[in-house]
């Protein structure tokens, strides 16, 4: 669904107290956190907007969305 958020809380909504506690503890945890939050914003906007962009740039922008995440992912289900 164009638009809609992907950030971890909302992809992860189980794992919020892991993510406030990485966020508080885990400095490269959190700034990934705010790099992919960026970047989920940035293609929300373009989607939302409906600015003149190639596919490829929007899947490109995606994909690296979604490595991100799960890098953030592992992290989180580490320990």
């Amino acid at each position: 669904m164009l638009g809609e958020p992907h950030d971890l809380r909302h992809e992860f909504p189980n794992l919020d107290d892991r993510i406030s506690v990485l966020c508080d503890s885990d400095e490269e945890f959190a700034h990934l956190m705010e790099d992919h939050d960026s970047l989920d914003a940035e293609v929300r906007k373009l989607e939302e907007l409906g600015v003149p962009v190639a596919d490829e740039t929007i899947e490109e922008l995606k994909k690296e969305r979604l490595v991100m995440k799960d890098r953030l992912y592992d992290r989180l289900r580490a320990d």
